[in-house]
Order: C-alpha cells, then structure tokens, then sequence
C-alpha cells in the first residue's frame, strides 16, 4: 500500500496521488477566508482513511488531528449536516454501550452529544454539547486529541520534500495548548487551542474532561483553535464569532439574485451551489474572488475565476468585477520563463505555502496557462454587457490592450494566426489548456501531441475576445481600433473552420501540433466551439449530434473523450470523465446556435445527477461510465468537492435554456427562445438587479415556449421575449 509520502515515478509531476479514496468516506468541508477544514462525517479529523483531512490556512495544514473520544471509545453517529449556507458543521452522536469491570455502565443512546463547528477570521470555533437523557447519574471522560503536521497542501497531495522544517514542543499553559512548527522559509506557525473550561488532565496533544451528569441534564465545552503566521488573530467567543460569521452569510447572500423552482430537488441542487460559490469566494482586497476548489484548489486560478465569474454573472455581476480587478492586478509584467511569465499574460496559480515559497513547486505566481488571457477579455467584455460599468472598463482598458498584445505577440508563437502553447519552466504544467493532463492531448493513434500545441477550444475564446475587445473599443470611442479587431475575428473564424474541422469525424479536431498534424479525436473540447460562437452554423449542428450521441454522451453528460478514442477510460482525469462546467459551456453553445432541446438533454443529465450525489453538490468531475438504470454516476476518487465551476454549472445551464442576455444600454434583460424541460414548471427569478433598478421575474412552462410575467420591478427595465 502506498502512502503520501512515498517517492513514486509518475509522468504528470502535478498529478494528484490517489493513496485513498474521497469516494470511499463521505467528507464536510468548512471554509472561510485563507482558511479551510475537511472532516470526517463524526466532524473528526484523523490520519487515517480520507488522506486530505484536517484545517488548512494558507497552504498549509494547522491541524492534521482532532479526535474526540468517551471513556476511550468514539461515539456512534446519529447525523451529520453542513447547513444549506455552509457556514455550520452541525454532528449529532450518541455514546456507544460503555463497559466497567465486564458490565455494561452505561447503554447505548443514555448521553446525546450535539456538537457545532464553523470557521471564522483565521480560527475553528467548537462547541460540544452534552445531555444525560437516562434515569441515572453518568460520569463520563471526555478527551479531545489533537495533532499539527503543518504539511504543505503539495505534500499531502503527494510530492515528496527533500527536507522539512522541524516542529515545536506541544506547549501548554493554563487552558491554552499550543503546537508549532518552524519552516524552512523562516516562518513559524503555530496553531493555539484555547478552552473554555480548563481540561481536568492534560497531556502532549490531549485534554481530557471528566464529567458528571445528572439525569435529565446537560453540559457543555467549547473551544476555539487560532491559526497564526504572524499576529495572533483576535478571538471571539464561540455566540459571537457564530454571529458575525452569520451577519457575512446573509449579507453576501442578499447581493446575489435568488432563483427559486417548483421543483424541491432542482432548488436543493440551485441552493447548494449558490452556498458553495459564496464559501469559496474569498474577499481579497480587489474585490470578492472564488477559489477554485476544496481541497487542493483553495486558492486563486485564473481561468477558474473567470468561468465561475462568467457562470454566475447574470446573478452576481460584483464576482466578475472582483475576477478582473484581482488579474489585472496579478498580470505578467516582464519575461520569466521560471514562471512561464511573459509581458500581459494572465495569471494561472498563486500558492501561498511553505513550498511555494521555497521554489519546491513552480506555483507561488504561476503563468502556465494558454487561455486565460483570451478568457480575461471575453470576462471584461460580458461584465460590461452585464452592467453597462464603463469607469470600470476604462480603468483596466489598458490590461485588456495588453491581453491583446500578448495573444499576438507571444500566443501565437509560429505567426500562423492561431494561439499555441509550449511551456518554457522545466517544472511547469506540460498542457496548458484547461485539460492540464499531461496525456490529454493526442492523436488518433494515440501518440502524445508535441508542442507548441493549438487548442481547439483556445481559439474560440480568442475569437470572442477579439469581438469582446472591439465592442468595448467602439464604446470608448476607438473606431479604427474596433474595426481592426472584428476584422481579426473575421479572419480568425474563416481559417479555424478550414483549419479544424474534420469531416471524418463530424466535429472540430482536438488540436493542431506542432507540426500542424490534427489530432483526430472526439472530445468535449469541441462543444466550446459553439460557447464561442467560433463554429459554423452546419459545422455547429454536427458537432451537437456528434457530442450528444452516445460514444460521447455517457447520460449524464459529455465526456471528455468518446468511447472509442485510443486513450480513453471512464476513470480518467481528463480522457473519458464528465465535468459539470464543461458541459454547462458546452449546452450554452448548442442554445446560442438555437439547438435548446439538446441543451435541455445536458441540464437534465446534470440535474439528476445532483439527485443521487451527497448534499446535492456536484463534484468537480465523476467517472464517464455510461449511466446505469438506477444506479448514480460513479465518483471519481480525489475530485474537489466542492467546486468553483462545478457549482456555477447549473446557473450557467438555466440561462442558457431561458436564452437570458443582457442589454446595459435601455437597460433590457433578453429572453431568446426560452425554453425549461418538462420536470421544470416554474421558475422565479428574485432581486434581479438591472442598471440601478432591480426586478422579480416568474416564468411558467408551456409546451413550446416559456411564458414571463414581471412580479415587481423598480426602476427602468425592459423585458424583451423571442420566440
């Protein structure tokens, strides 16, 4: 059996070692800030089982260990939920049958333990609650274990150090446990454990509590853990850091549009995403920004970012404007090959962590990525379609140019007219699209692609960040500048349809190689052609055919690869697997070309995946195993759950079936050809903001079309319907 730490010769140096199975063990997840903690289902911690688990803070895992025990046995679990807002891990136990000298002490089911987590500014507040529901006095000892290995998030995702810093003595002092840890980068964390009732026996790493309960009564122990690189963090009790924590939820909810259904499932799948997406956006200080995933995404990812942006725009346009304020900060400035850094790309990575620091991973600010710099100006462009924020756009104007620029210049490394990708840093991501596998791009016969490498899916976001680009310079008064880019797009456009299409296979190849060889293989890439509006009108149908037949379409959604392609297998990363955002893309591109029944196919995969998944949360991918008559989609065992873009999937989805487009210049929200599926009754769309004035929409089913009545509106706005 191997374990994280082992030394294994893989080719995919980034890879993410799967030493036990996410699938096997149903995990809850806690995050807030720089922060995040994954749980067993008990709201443990342990070394054991799921590899991951433990609380993260910027990079790095503060506590690898907390295990709570009743007279040194684990208490039975009764149920365990993270609230619908994420911001409550709420464990309900119970303690086993409790023996003393060979006879049964105390039965099973005699003491309820309510316990109560969440995260909050830097710290994990706790909150353990007991209640002697016998007829007789218990005594009870209570012990909590606890444990810091400060391993970096790359060493628990499988790559092995040359060497470590070395950790501090447990120390205690009064009812404060500290644990610590000096790294090689000279910085010492430490993690502090403070309780609200001094431990009546303390050890290294452990407090135990010796009880007494009457019948009929209770007790309670809380505790609070800081996690410090610096100045301690200021510590609230366990109601008043509760309170805050919740003021933040429920405010950070009220500035999104709510999207209520008659159907109760379909809502649980909506709410849950919604909560998802505002756990993982962090507020940096340009503005709310989503980190891509838990666990090993937590963090900013360019081309993450930009898509859950996009996903969730119609509802919280402050995302996106937050996504471009944060890149356009973060935008390459000079050469660095160490970095894959060249003048105007945009960022991929930023790591925080121990490693990071050091230079052991390529990822403190890392630029490997071909696409996010077309998607940077496609996000710009669709923000200003959203909101009509022209002071905005104008400011990051000349990031934008800078974008173009480098799409130009260095893009398009061979000056073919396409923009390719061939890393420069020995150590950097060898695929740079968004398949960053280094086996996912290949030819029919199953050779490896060499670079440099044109994406099929990357020249549509160039295309539309060409049309994207020249709106905006038609709004600043640019003409010529505007004329010139649809001109590019034009060109662009014409020589992708010679270029990619192949008529063997009925839809766009892959990628062009270095050689300009096709790669002759059906994929999901294919389907961001249409999301581009790259495709042809027939080349656009015949894709849709070919991704939505069945090598393709395994009935939940498109994989990645078809069946049949030389290297594909279902229990694939990027070869054969189902990914949530892909497909949103991909069904957003067949209702742009008017195909919305097979839209409606993709959503409804997804939705009734969403049923059969844990907490209605849709993972970052599952297996592309073709779906079996009541069984669900099969898990892929180191997926994130959850997921910036996964969980933007189904907003992505409803609006490209609603045909829903925005209009900042009246203002006017846009239905085209609306359509909702049969198990999709009504739909109501609240507190949608529109210019200055904001809008209560209720949209009923019909056989053909989609009937819309306006509920409540304040201010200007239009509703315009084609149908």
């Amino acid at each position: 059996m191997t374990t994280a730490g082992d030394v294994i010769q893989i080719e995919d140096k980034w890879y993410v070692l799967a030493t036990s199975s996410r699938a096997d063990d149903r995990t809850r997840v806690l995050k807030h800030g720089e922060t995040f903690g994954v749980f067993d289902r008990l709201g443990d911690i342990h070394h054991v089982g799921v590899a991951e688990q433990g609380v993260y803070h910027e990079g790095a895992r503060f506590l690898s260990e907390l295990g709570l025990t009743v007279n040194g046995e684990r208490p039975l679990l009764l149920n365990s939920t993270v609230r619908t807002d994420n911001s409550l891990l709420q464990v309900n136990l119970t303690n086993p049958d409790l023996m003393q000298q060979g006879r049964r002490h105390v039965p099973t089911g005699t003491v309820h333990i309510a316990r109560s987590k969440f995260l909050w500014q830097a710290a994990h507040y706790e909150e353990l609650r007991l209640f002697n529901y016998g007829r007789h006095e218990v005594e009870l000892e209570l012990a909590l274990a606890f444990d810091a290995d400060y391993a970096d998030i790359f060493e628990v995702r499988g790559v092995t150090r040359p060497a470590r810093g070395h950790l501090l003595p447990p120390r205690w002092q009064g009812q404060l446990l500290e644990l610590g840890y000096r790294g090689l980068d000279g910085v010492t964390r430490r993690t502090r454990i403070r309780f609200g009732r001094r431990p009546d026996v303390h050890e290294a790493g452990r407090a135990v509590f010796r009880l007494r309960l009457p019948p009929q009564e209770g007790t309670r122990i809380d505790f609070t853990i800081a996690f410090e690189t610096g100045e301690a963090p200021l510590l609230e009790t366990f109601a008043g850091a509760r309170g805050e924590l919740q003021q933040v939820v429920e405010a950070r909810s009220r500035q999104a549009a709510e999207v209520h259904t008659s159907n109760e499932q379909f809502n649980d799948w909506v709410n849950r995403s919604a909560a998802d997406l505002h756990m993982l956006i962090t507020e940096t200080e340009h503005g709310p920004y989503p980190y891509a995933g838990v666990p090993w995404y937590s963090t900013p990812f360019g081309r993450d970012g930009i898509i859950t942006a996009l996903q969730y725009l119609w509802l919280y346009p402050e995302l996106a404007r937050g996504v471009l304020a944060f890149l356009a900060a973060h935008q390459a400035d000079e050469e660095d090959p160490r970095r894959d850094a060249e003048p105007g790309k945009i960022l991929h990575e930023l790591r925080h962590g121990e490693m990071a620091a050091l230079g052991e991973v390529p990822f403190q600010r890392y630029y490997g990525t071909v696409d996010a710099t077309p998607l940077f100006v496609m996000l710009a462009g669709a923000y200003y379609e959203r909101t009509g924020d022209r002071p905005f756009l104008e400011a990051i104007w000349p990031n934008i140019e800078r974008a173009l620029e480098w799409i130009d210049r260095y893009g398009d490394r061979d000056g073919d007219g396409f923009v390719e990708y061939e890393r420069r840093c020995e150590q950097g991501l060898a695929n740079q699209g968004w398949k960053d596998s280094h086996d996912s791009v290949f030819h029919a016969d199953g050779r490896l692609a060499e670079g440099p490498i044109a994406l099929c899916e990357v020249q549509g976001y160039v295309y539309a960040a060409r049309r994207a680009a020249a709106e905006l310079a038609g709004v600043f008064g640019e003409v010529e500048r505007a004329r010139s880019l649809h001109a590019q797009a034009d060109d662009l456009r014409r020589r992708f349809n010679e270029a990619f299409w192949c008529e063997e296979l009925s839809t766009f190849v892959l990628a062009l190689d270095g050689d300009k060889r096709p790669c002759k293989v059906v994929t999901s890439n294919a389907g961001h052609a249409l999301f581009t509006g790259i495709a042809a009108e027939e080349y656009a149908r015949r894709t849709g055919e070919t991704l939505l037949a069945e090598p393709a379409f395994n009935g939940w959604g498109v994989r990645t690869v078809a069946k049949g392609a030389p290297r594909y297998n279902p229990m694939s990363y990027h070869n054969g697997s189902v990914w949530p955002h892909d497909n949103a893309l991909i069904a957003a591109g067949l209702a742009r070309y008017g195909y919305a029944d097979q839209a409606l196919r993709i959503l409804t995969g997804l939705f009734d995946a969403s049923i059969m998944v844990d907490l209605h949360r849709l993972p970052e991918l599952f297996c592309g195993f073709t779906r079996q008559p009541g069984q669900g989609p099969t898990r892929y065992p180191v997926a994130c759950e959850p997921q910036a873009w996964a969980a933007g999937a189904v907003f992505h989805l409803l609006q490209a079936c609603l045909g829903l487009r925005f209009s900042p210049r009246k203002p006017q929200i846009t239905f085209s050809y609306p359509r909702l599926p049969a198990w999709l009754e009504r739909v109501e769309i609240r507190n949608l903001r529109v210019g200055g004035g904001t809008i209560d929409l209720a949209l009923r089913r019909h056989p053909l079309d989609v009937g819309i009545n306006v509920l409540r509106k304040d201010g200007d706005i239009d509703v315009a319907v084609i149908v």
